[in-house]
């Protein structure tokens, strides 16, 4: 093990807007996901659930949209994280709803592993710090984004954040959801489970066309979020 391994941090579930991805997570996991705040960065803002479990600590559900209301403070060449500045992201969110996208790795310190990966072929971009403000004070991190906001390996390969003093589950009540397993699959698998095992980490990426899922122990039983690409 090295010092970058990773874990998951939380699932990104990408909505046309934020009151059509609590109707999701309402009509789809059977719950109301908890508050959540506002990126004054990015102009955007979400609202969590805890999907913590045995093999995935720590681990949140994010539903996140643009803020229409916020003017970002990011530079203006600066592209939204997760694609959300994207014409085709924009058409396929109002056509097809809330859905899963992408994930969040956190890794204990975020220079070197984002050095292991660009030696390896992949660009997740620059370490950015970025902040938002909670009812326990602030909330800050440093997370990699690059600066026409896309995504790596279709989305397969997460994003990887480094959080400060505190982590977003120290406050986040038990919501009913457990994280029970997580499917990367993508043509490149060969690359990303080497780049993964030089971050300290295991064999994850599945050989295949682009897919992500995830299974959830939920209210109404197990869900499956994802599609294979």
């Amino acid at each position: 093990m090295t010092s970058t391994a990773p874990q998951l941090d939380h699932l990104v579930i990408a909505a046309p807007d934020l009151q059509a991805g609590v109707q999701w997570c309402e009509q789809t996991l059977g719950i109301t996901p908890g508050p959540g705040g506002e990126h004054a960065l990015m102009g955007t803002h979400n609202r969590l659930a805890l999907i913590a479990s045995p093999g995935f600590p720590k681990a949140y559900l994010e539903i996140i949209a643009i803020n229409p209301k916020a003017t970002p403070t990011k530079l203006a060449a600066q592209a939204r994280w997760f694609g959300f500045d994207e014409a085709q992201r924009q058409e396929r969110l109002q056509t097809q709803g809330a859905q899963l996208i992408h994930w969040v790795a956190r890794v204990p310190d975020l220079p070197p592993a984002l050095a292991n990966c660009q030696q390896a072929g992949v660009d997740l971009g620059p370490a950015v710090s970025a902040s938002r403000m909670t009812a326990q004070g602030l909330l800050s991190w440093s997370i990699a984004i690059r600066p026409d906001g896309m995504l790596q390996a279709e989305g397969i390969m997460p994003t990887l954040i480094a959080w400060g003093d505190a982590h977003p589950t120290h406050n986040m009540s038990s919501s009913g959801l457990a994280l029970q397993s997580l499917q990367c699959r993508h043509p490149r698998a060969a690359q990303l489970n080497k780049l993964w095992q030089s971050l300290g980490g295991g064999a994850l990426f599945e050989a295949g066309p682009p897919g992500l899922q995830a299974d959830l122990r939920t209210p109404k039983g197990l869900v499956r979020l994802g599609t294979w690409i």
